[in-house]
């Protein structure tokens, strides 16, 4: 079990009647960057948004260029970039740039988008989103693995372009993708690329069963399987009724900058996250409480999920920085070591096909 976070990078809410400055936001989360590198997680992951609060570092590679240079040991990466908003020559470049400057730490996800609104921003419709995301895939991974890429597509065309500047890490880098529905857990087994969602555990447990049997049945090593990992919105603190103050306050803020983009231009919702916390960590996507609460209502999850990676989400809305810096630390301390070692005792179950 690995414990990375996510993180949308989302616009903090009013502070006496006042934005905190972006310069200060930035700050903060490279400030709670150091301290995942500190305590020992495993990655470190930024979505990718447009002309919405929901994420203000639209930019991935630029936030995580200072992310390299603040942290040592701790990988990271976007989750995901949105390829068909890039050249594929450009993104290749942007990926190999930021895993030389990290010295081989770069974890990347890819996908076409999930918001209509942002991809129309850029003059792309819809409909046309997941081809080009495939075709610029394929380009990326022709010049990851190759000296020069050569591709002719309906949306793409590179022909005979060196790649002067190639990853650290061969093949390449660890790659991700946000899997939600049966096709796309497939897709990305065939691939062998690891998986991440925000799904309750009852869904979660179908798309690893699937890319479990998926795996097994291509005659694959068992011990390289990659990630299926789950993604819930924690918060710790001392106290139950601490932590759930902080949680109930600062969902609000992320709940409503999530639906930014839908309310501005009445775009329909493509995921429904409920209106409270308290909703949320009755599906199973959430908890807050103390170290104890936390631990007891996660491991569950844990198991029936049957993931091997946990995407924490502890900044998140109107938090302050020492609101979530107490959170990461009781986290770190107290239910980390204590859900990797009840996860170690979870045994193996066999793999087929439904």
């Amino acid at each position: 079990m690995k414990f990375g976070i996510f993180d949308h990078l989302d616009r903090p809410a009013e502070f006496d009647g006042a934005l905190a400055p972006l310069a200060e936001h930035y700050e903060d989360r490279l400030k709670l960057v150091e301290a995942y590198d500190r305590l020992g997680f495993h990655g470190y992951f930024i979505a990718e948004h447009h002309s919405s609060p929901l994420g203000v570092a639209p930019s991935p590679s630029v936030f995580l260029s200072a992310v390299a240079q603040r942290t040592h040991r701790l990988r990271f990466g976007p989750m995901i970039y949105q390829v068909g908003l890039y050249h594929p020559i450009r993104l290749l470049e942007e990926i190999c740039m930021l895993d030389q400057m990290s010295r081989g730490r770069v974890e990347f996800g890819v996908g076409r988008g999930i918001s209509g609104v942002e991809l129309g921003y850029f003059g792309i419709a819809e409909e046309n989103a997941q081809a080009m995301f495939l075709e610029g895939f394929d380009i990326v991974m022709q010049g990851l693995t190759q000296p020069a890429m050569n591709y002719h597509g309906q949306y793409f065309s590179v022909d005979n372009a060196a790649v002067a500047i190639g990853p650290v890490q061969r093949p390449h880098p660890p790659i991700w993708y946000g899997a939600q529905s049966i096709e796309s857990v497939v897709w990305a087994a065939r691939h062998g690329i690891s998986i991440g969602s925000h799904l309750p555990d009852a869904v979660t447990r179908r798309n690893s069963d699937r890319y479990r049997a998926e795996w097994a049945a291509l005659g694959r090593d068992p011990g390289a399987l990659p990630y299926i990992a789950a993604s819930r919105h924690i918060v710790v603190a001392e106290t139950d009724r601490e932590a759930l103050e902080v949680a109930r306050r600062a969902y609000r803020v992320w709940q409503t900058n999530f639906y930014y983009l839908n309310r501005r231009t009445g775009y329909p919702r493509k995921i429904n996250y409920p209106e409270t916390f308290d909703e949320l960590a009755a599906a199973g996507q959430a908890v807050a409480g103390s170290p104890q609460t936390v631990l007891d209502r996660l491991y569950p999850g844990v198991e029936a999920g049957r993931i091997n990676y946990m995407f924490c989400r502890f900044a998140f809305g109107d938090q302050t920085l020492a609101e979530c810096q107490r959170s990461i630390e009781l986290f770190a301390r107290d239910v980390m070591p204590a859900l990797a070692e009840a996860d170690a005792a979870i045994a193996p179950q066999p793999a087929a096909l439904p």
